[in-house]
């Protein structure tokens, strides 16, 4: 919970000054008071304490660590509690060097602590301190087998006054896991220093770490003698911007993605620079990697298993590696998905019959491990989590099919997840007729869509085209212009048909939502300068085969604007820079800090991991969905042209679509148009309870006035975020301003929102809906048959074959459903949000904020509950009714495993 300090690079000339006025204040400490001390250590192991005996350090104990004060001979009995975590899964090695741990401390040379006081030393000006080395001796087995506690026994002045900070150097060779430090023997009672930080050896790192109590403050609040370290410990966290990054590092800084292809390996793995001018994006965090040999622009690649570099508590937690579902898709990354392609790549063919697909669930699939040693780590870690028994790898039925495993190919059921599915942001409110492209006419073809006012008005039940957009009935999918310019590349990769394309919906009178028309395009050619089929549903059993055709490309496309658009893109990627500049602006005493430390864990390292192994030249997504190799070029294109910040607040999306409208008798201010509309309905429950609980934290901390606009390091972190978070847009006019509380609510609750409800709603339905690979096919491999066309006749005789043969092949889908059920899961000790009272407790020292928490979790509960019954709603179609599954992805809690539920509190798969 706070930033501390590390570098192994040189120190830039601000750092140095500060480092020099400390050491020559240490060294007036020293010449002023050279008295004696006496400093009792103790370990604890259990409800074991064993007291080491004492010992009496004089002017040789101050020669011994370098001159610097231990403690004065008269004063307050205070000691300070350190918890370290041990390895849970040790080798042998491992158990020796803890052995020498013990024996490193229990003669006082492993971990030095400093004890800061937040009030001034007349003499050196600044905090006054003491320090000791932590002693003790091997530790009997507790409870907690892993968990170690050694505690010093300092005598402080009764005039030092209370400790803000304490500074910890490890000796060790290697890095140790600090859980916190507590301090006992003060007025106030234990004083909290929250760490579960990673404390590297200063045999990587000469500099020592700093950690704050748990007690928020402003940067004008900051205590006078910790002051100096606040802005320190910031400064030390952001680097020079110069060197590869080193794995204990701790260095937050921005880079764009060069590190996305591999043109030393081959050409075809060579991938344009995405960030900047030409192809805009969000900043990454930067590992500075020297350039590759072919491409002086592109970074140095990381294979697997090899891991990128993050900043050393980015990276997953032990226990979260062995658990955690972010460590099983590491296993799945490096071996499950090599090892299903080496299966299937020989007889990669497509689904010959629906049968074939159902196997997968039945009998599932054997995988080839030929005996290699390598693979018992894939079924030591997979079998628990894919039903990978041996060689079986076997898919649970997805939650689509469970209760009726034909509800995919109804009309209304391809309408009601454009409300309720995965990716439910995208179906807007039809508002101008005719449909007119914005794309060059010049380059693209005629700008008006074939949706022509006839074809419309045949679906409308005597309705006008012009009564139906009154009465807000006619609804679209738009994927034309987004995906039009790349049609052509993506046509021309092996195995890759696609359109771009045009879905009408019409709301029917007994609040039904049907698909009336489909139109896909092509880029024109000379011949065909309007190249557009227009599709309905048609009564004929010729007609329903190309029907279904037609909805399988527009599903198609949806997986893809899904997957790299509104997943990636709005959560991900957008979310990196606001945890970057957090760590590199906010100081951890900061409230802000505080706020948002939950919604960032973990997210640096998901994302580095995707971009070595899911969105990477070659990678998951490049496989198995439509656009293949343009992949971010698409992603970074819908970046240029729609991403807003301020239209990443839910209200505002669902307004800028037309899916509500302004009200101000509502208690958001906004009307749904259509009310049976799951996400939308659940999400502003969600909104409005992250709203009233930032608001309400954020007027505890900024009461004052102008206090917003005087707080240095929140007025940083906002034009860090603009200016090189998010550079390629830094002088839009839409940013919002950072003037009053209003407006830091406001932000913090798009950024809280976006890094949980969000994620949730558009993450862990990936494998309930898309497991079922007819339902929501990554990739098209064929083109709708013309009835001139030679495979006309093959589609007459056989439309069943031809559909799966349009699908993605069997190595594809199954390769996409392990990814799938991957990030659809929830690890067994996934932290959700309306735990945050539990999380946040000892971090946040203030009973106030510690209410609003406990508030803000029951009011998740309550929305729970009113989620439960609207799904008992019989009146709400959506939600309800024979064979269709609730619309759960919003509700707060849920148990682990694929549950299709449940709210975390940040980006962490």
């Amino acid at each position: 919970m706070f930033i501390a300090q590390s570098r192994s690079t040189p120190l830039s000339s601000e750092i140095q000054h500060v480092f020099t006025i400390r050491r020559r204040k240490i060294s007036q400490i020293c010449r002023y008071n050279k008295s004696c001390c006496k400093v009792k250590a103790v370990i604890q192991s259990g409800n074991d304490n064993k007291t080491v005996k004492d010992a009496n350090f004089m002017e040789k104990s101050m020669e011994e660590s370098n001159g610097l004060l231990v403690s004065s001979g008269k004063g307050r009995d205070v000691k300070a509690v350190v918890t370290l975590r041990k390895k849970i899964k040790e080798k042998i090695s491992d158990k020796i060097e803890d052995q020498w741990e013990s024996l490193m401390n229990g003669i006082g040379r492993g971990i030095l602590i400093q004890l800061i006081s937040q009030d001034i030393d007349p003499v050196t000006k600044s905090g006054k301190f003491m320090e000791s080395y932590v002693r003790g001796w091997l530790s009997k087995p507790s409870d907690h087998p892993h968990i170690v506690e050694y505690a010093a026994n300092f005598t402080v002045p009764h005039d030092f006054g209370r400790p803000g900070a304490i500074i910890i150097t490890n000796l060790f060779d290697k890095e140790i896991h600090l859980v916190q430090i507590v301090v006992h023997g003060f007025n106030e009672g234990p004083l909290f220093f929250s760490a579960n930080t990673w404390i590297h050896s200063q045999k990587d790192n000469p500099e020592s770490r700093i950690i704050f109590q748990n007690q928020a403050y402003l940067p004008s609040q900051t205590p006078p003698g910790i002051k100096d370290l606040r802005r320190e410990d910031l400064l030390s966290i952001r680097g020079n911007g110069k060197g590869e990054r080193k794995l204990h590092e701790r260095i937050y800084d921005y880079d764009v993605y060069n590190d996305l292809g591999n043109p030393d390996k081959s050409e075809d793995l060579a991938r344009p620079l995405v960030g900047g001018k030409e192809k805009p994006y969000p900043r990454r965090c930067r590992t500075g990697r020297g350039p590759t040999k072919k491409d002086p622009l592109a970074e140095r690649r990381i294979e697997k298993p090899h891991p990128v570099y993050v900043p050393r508590d980015e990276t997953f937690e032990e226990i979260k590696q062995n658990t955690f579902s972010a460590g099983r898709l590491k296993a799945l990354l490096h071996n499950l998905v090599p090892l299903i392609a080496a299966t299937l790549s020989s007889s990669d063919i497509p689904f010959t019959n629906f049968t074939d697909i159902d196997k997968l669930y039945k009998d599932g699939v054997v995988l080839n491990d030929d005996n290699d040693p390598q693979n018992k780590f894939l079924s030591e870690i997979l079998d628990k989590v894919f039903s990978v028994s041996k060689r079986l790898l076997k898919y649970e039925i997805p939650a689509i099919i469970r209760r009726d495993r034909f509800a995919w190919l109804r009309d209304n059921e391809f309408a009601r997840q454009a409300l309720a599915g995965v990716n439910p942001v995208n179906i807007e409110l039809l508002r101008e007729f005719p449909i007119v492209s914005k794309l060059d006419p010049a380059v693209y073809g005629p700008p008006d869509s074939a949706i022509t006012r006839d074809l419309i008005e045949q679906e409308l039940n005597g309705m006008s085209v012009e009564e139906a957009i009154q009465d807000k009935r006619l609804f679209i999918l738009d994927y034309h212009d987004m995906l039009l310019p790349f049609i052509g590349k993506m046509n021309s990769l092996p195995g890759r048909k696609a359109y771009a394309s045009r879905t009408l919906f019409f709301f029917t009178s007994r609040g039904v939502l049907k698909p009336i028309i489909i139109e896909l395009s092509l880029p024109p050619t000379p011949s065909s300068p309007r190249n557009k089929r227009i599709f309905s549903h048609g009564q004929d059993a010729t007609n329903h085969w190309i029907w279904n055709l037609a909805k399988a490309h527009v599903c198609s496309n949806d997986a893809g604007v899904h997957q790299l658009v509104n997943h990636w893109l709005r959560t991900h990627a957008c979310m990196e820079p606001y945890i970057i500049a957090t760590h590199r602006h906010l100081s951890s005493m900061h409230p802000i800090y505080k706020l948002l430390h939950p919604h960032m864990r973990y997210t640096l390292e998901i994302n580095a991991l995707a971009r070595q192994s899911l969105i990477n030249g070659g990678g998951v997504i490049e496989a198995c969905f439509s656009p293949g190799r343009y992949s971010m070029e698409i992603s970074s294109a819908a970046y240029k042209s729609m991403w807003r910040f301020d239209m990443e607040a839910l209200p505002a999306d669902l307004i800028r679509r037309g899916m509500a409208v302004e009200d101000t008798s509502m208690p958001l201010g906004v009307k749904l148009v259509i009310e049976d509309y799951p996400y939308a309905a659940d999400g502003l429950l969600i909104w409005s309870a992250i709203k009233e609980y930032v608001e309400s934290y954020v007027d505890h901390y900024y009461s004052e006035p102008n206090s917003v606009t005087s707080d240095i390091e929140l007025q940083g972190w906002w034009n860090e975020i603009k200016n090189k978070g998010h550079a390629d847009k830094k002088n839009e006019p839409w940013w919002p301003k950072l003037v009053t509380k209003e407006d830091l609510s406001g932000i913090l609750t798009t950024m809280i929102w976006t890094a949980s409800a969000q994620h949730a709603a558009i993450n862990f339905g990936q494998y309930p809906f898309g497991g079922y690979v007819p339902n929501r096919p990554t990739l098209m491999r064929k083109l709708i048959p013309h009835e001139d066309d030679p495979s006309y006749e093959n589609f007459i005789l056989h439309p069943e074959y031809t559909f799966l043969a349009s699908l993605p092949t069997q190595l594809q889908a199954t390769k996409v459903m392990a990814v799938q059920d991957t990030l659809s899961t929830h690890s067994a000790d996934e932290e959700y949000m309306y735990q945050l009272h539990e999380i946040q407790q000892f971090s946040i020292n203030d009973h106030e904020i510690l209410k609003i928490l406990k508030r803000f979790s029951a009011k998740l509960k309550e929305i729970e509950d009113t989620i439960n019954q609207r799904n008992k709603d019989i009146r709400l179609k959506n939600r309800s009714g024979a064979g269709v599954p609730p619309y759960e992805l919003l509700l707060p809690t849920s148990g682990p495993g694929v549950t299709c539920r449940g709210i975390p509190n940040s980006i962490s798969i």
